[in-house]
Parts: C-alpha cells; structure tokens; sequence
C-alpha cells in the first residue's frame, strides 16, 4: 500500500511540476547557434517531431532570419536580398505551407491589374489576413549596354535586335565552338564558358560574376556553378523555347533559372522566419538573441558545452547536441579544450567570404521604360529583380520590392505612386566600400543609379543602408582543401554544421532549411553518419527542380 501511494504522490508531483511548466530533465539538451533558415527550421522540426529534446537558440543578431530577414526603415519593409520562396521537396513546402499557407484571394495588386492567377482553394485573403503567402509570377532580366535581355538567355526577336546581327554570328560560332572543343572544368570560368560560349559568358556572365567574387571567375571554383546553374546552357535554353512554341510537355524537370512561378510571404521574406521562431517558442523552444558565440568546448571527440555572451556578462550552457550555422572560420576560432591539427585550422580560418550591401530607396519614378505586355501598377517594370551587367558601376543587383508585395510598404497604397527599391552591392570586409559611412554609401550608389539611367536622384525620398558580413561563402583561397575540414569536423559525434556558412555552401532558402531537417532527423534517430546532411545541394540536378 505505501509503494501505491508513493506512486500517486510521485504522479501528482510530475502533474504538478507540468502545470508550473518546469522543464523535463530527462530531455536532452540541444543548442543550436544561429537563428537563420537552418537553425530556426532545426528547432522547429525537432520540437514539432519530438518530445525529448529541449531546444535553445543563440542569435547574435537582434533579428531573426539570418540573411533572409526583413527589416524596416521610414515604415517601409525591405528584404536583406533576393529571397524567392520555391523547393520541390515536400517537407520544406508542407512548413512553409503549415506557417503561411497559399493566397486563396487576390492580393491589393492583383486587384488593381484585375490579375488571374491560380489561387489556393480555401486559402487566405491577403487583403484580410498577415499570415499569406503571395503568388508571384518570377520576371528576372539581365541589364547589359543599357538594354533589357531575359535571363536566362532567350534566343527571341528581342534578344537578337538588341544583340545585332554581327554579335548573334559571334556569339553562334562562339557556342559551337564550346560544344565541340569542351575545356576542362577546373574553373567558374571554364563551366560558363562550356554552355554558353565565350562572346555569351563575357556579355552576361564575366562582369557580374567578377562582382559577387571580388576576383575573376578563371580563379573561382567551378563548384560555385554547378550549384547554382546545374543543367542551364544555351541547349537547355532551346529546348525550353521548342517547347513553348509546340507547347510540348516536358517530360524532364525545368531547371530553376527557368521556373516562372515562385510565392512570397505578405509581410516579407522575413515573415516566415518570424513566425517560425513564434511557433518554436509556443513549443517550449528558447532563442536568446544579440549574444555571442565565444567558445565552443571539445572533449573525447564531442562537444561538451559552450560560453556565450549578452549584455557584457558571458554563461556557461552544457548541452548533448550542438547544431552550427555561424561561420565556419569562427567556429573554429571558437574551439577550445582539444588540439587542433595546424593544417586543418588553416583550411578552416582562411576560408573566404563576401560581404552584403544594400541601399533601399523610396522615389517618385524610375526613369526605365516598360517595354513589356505585362501590366504593372505605375506600368514600372515588372522585374522581380535584375542583374546589373554595366561594367561601369559596382551594382550587381536591382531589385524592384513593388513587383514582390504591396503591403512593404507604409501604406498599400503608396503603391501606385511610389517606388521601393534596393541597389545590391557585394564587398568585402573591411574594403573601401564597407568602411564608407552610410551617408557616404547611399550617395555613392544614388550616384551610379544616375549613371546607368535607373533613377533620378533629385527624387529620392528616403534612404537606407543594409550591411550583411559573410553573406556569401566563397569558392577560392583554401576552399579547395575544404573536403579535409568536413573530414576533421565529422568526428565530433554531436556537433552537426547546417546552413549557408555552417558547411561553406552557398545554398538556397530551402537548402539550407533541408540541412537543419536532416541534421534533426539524425539526431531522433541516432544516425551516427553526417553525409545526408553534408549531401543537401550537392546532387548534379538542381535542388530546385520541379
């Protein structure tokens, strides 16, 4: 009788102790740094998933989203860069979905130009509800001689005016030529050059690529490419113009330069993240963010705590699992308590990474012309975004947020009197660019904005300037030797590298969130092997296909 009720009363203490919302011991501890796509997606999976873990966040931004948040500036909202929401994996699409589901109506846009599109049956009304996606029809053009080609490359009336006629021969044999004496591809430059031709890669690839890197694509690897343009070339493009002419199905999957369709949350890409990380904490999930990561401690091949810092006062956290998406430089940087083979943290500490820059502009009108049938309000241009190919300016990007939602800006209405851009700069850190002052930078690119015939600066209304460090991880400098790190960080059993700068890979949105459902998946199942996460991207068919 009295185990009987020494069991009751232990039931009653258990009841009791969940209604007060303490915490289960028993559960096992996971930190994972970084609350950006992968981060946030591995805690909400692993919560959502399962009932033993404990799940804590460390940010060091006062943001979260990573480089995929949306920030404020004048009650304007604005994307840190180009984040287009589009997978064919259906894990990926059912979070997005579960967080955000699909329009169901039309949006304040589509309204006003009386658009069609295919909404989702039962699914919000934009006008009404915050918690939409948007369906967005994907125009992207490259900007080249101060004219307008489609990208990818179409071999249309267009294209072959713009190029004239003694270009369009060059550029022909140039391509065969490609095609019959094929160059090794031990460069970014080479793999351009094997599917477009010499004349088509230095019209709309060279400079633009030169950009993003900060050093010529000859010197990049040509693991850069293969990621981010698998199977795209002129014979894709002609097979994909065959097609549209005889409206032949295709059997095969349409590589991702050429998907016409993407969605977009309401509020800004940063939505989904903000509402992720809402979701993670209604499950018990914590995320402490403006804190710093500054030691990562190494024991019997495992990670067995880390040191972290907010508001100048640095504590201790023990944990089973670590999953890591800061920087992979930094992370080794961070390493503490275990030797570390003197080649191995050369490779890692020395990895290059690019720098972000935007500046985010309200005007009155652009000065380019909509030469398109696609009806936009204003009838601005209807691009998405844009590649700046003007060797004269440093501008990689335009990116035009009236053609992405209308609810960015103050008012929807504003809409149909203003426009709401950002002018996209890559750098380096610590470089002139980087070390300008705000004023300094936004003048700067107002001024090349002028230049190449995109605006008036006279009519500027409001400015603001974005600075991302290590926004893109870079496929030259000791990337070569990197297989040698994954090697080296694979035999810590419980540390598990995901996102953009956790493995040195530059991943899309839904890359990266793929690598933080793998590095859960593994974790419930006590998988032991990290190449399915490493694996995330790497296939030779576009992630993206559909």
């Amino acid at each position: 009788m009295l185990g009987i009720f020494n069991n009751l009363q232990y039931m009653k203490y258990i009841k009791k102790q969940k209604e007060v919302g303490v915490e289960n011991m028993a559960k096992k501890k996971v930190v994972i740094v970084g609350a950006g796509p992968a981060g946030l997606t591995a805690a909400y999976y692993l919560l959502k998933t399962s009932g033993d873990y404990s799940v804590t966040i460390i940010e060091q931004d006062d943001k979260l989203g990573g480089i995929s948040k949306t920030v404020e500036f004048d009650g304007y909202k604005v994307d840190t860069g180009i984040h287009r929401f589009f997978t064919k994996n259906k894990e990926v699409e059912k979070i997005w979905k579960d967080l955000l589901p699909i329009q169901g109506a039309p949006s304040y846009d589509d309204i006003l130009l009386n658009r069609d599109k295919p909404y989702e049956e039962g699914g919000p009304n934009p006008e009404k509800d915050n918690k939409v996606m948007l369906i967005k029809d994907r125009v992207t053009r490259i900007y080249y001689g101060k004219k307008f080609y489609d990208y990818p490359v179409k071999l249309n009336l267009k294209t072959i005016t713009n190029m004239g006629f003694l270009t369009l021969v060059k550029a022909f044999f140039s391509y065969l030529k490609a095609c019959l004496f094929k160059k090794s591809e031990t460069s970014l430059e080479n793999f351009y050059i094997n599917r477009f031709g010499k004349v088509l890669y230095s019209m709309f690839f060279e400079s633009y690529t030169e950009k993003v890197w900060g050093v010529h694509p000859s010197m990049i690897s040509a693991d850069w490419g293969s990621q981010r343009v698998k199977g795209v070339s002129i014979k894709e493009v002609i097979k994909d113009m065959v097609r549209k002419v005889f409206k032949i199905k295709n059997k095969n999957n349409t590589e991702t330069s050429l998907i016409e369709r993407f969605v977009y949350p309401k509020l800004g890409a940063g939505q989904m993240y903000e509402e992720m990380a809402h979701q993670i904490k209604k499950m018990g999930g914590k995320i402490i963010t403006s804190a710093t990561v500054k030691k990562v401690y190494l024991k019997d091949k495992k990670v067995s705590k880390i040191i972290y810092e907010k508001d100048n006062i640095e504590k201790k956290v023990s944990l089973d699992y670590l999953l890591s998406s800061m920087p992979i430089k930094d992370l080794f940087m961070a390493f503490d308590g275990e030797t570390i083979p003197k080649n191995i943290e050369n490779i890692a500490t020395n990895l290059p990474y690019r720098e972000f820059m935007s500046v985010c502009l309200v005007v009155d009108k652009l000065k380019l012309k909509n030469t398109t049938k696609i009806k936009t309000v204003m009838d601005i241009i209807p691009d998405s975004w844009i590649y700046i190919q003007e060797k004269e300016v440093t501008m990689g990007r335009l990116q035009v947020f009236n053609n992405w939602s209308p609810y960015l800006f103050k008012q929807k209405t504003d809409i149909e009197e203003k426009v709401l851009l950002s002018l996209e700069y890559f750098c380096s850190f610590n470089d002139k660019y980087w070390n300008m002052t705000d004023q300094e930078f936004i003048k700067f690119a107002i001024s090349e904005a002028e230049k190449i015939g995109l605006i008036d600066g006279k009519e500027v209304e409001a400015s603001f300037r974005i600075k991302i460090k290590n926004a893109y991880p870079a496929y030259f400098g000791t990337y070569e030797q990197f297989s040698k790190v994954i090697k080296y960080l694979n035999t810590f059993e419980n540390l598990y590298c995901i996102g953009r700068n956790g493995q040195h890979k530059y991943n899309n949105m839904d890359h990266s969130m793929l690598t933080g459902i793998e590095a859960a998946k593994n974790i419930i199942k006590h998988k032991k092997s990290k190449t399915n996460i490493w694996n995330v991207n790497a296939e030779k068919t576009y992630h993206e296909e559909k």
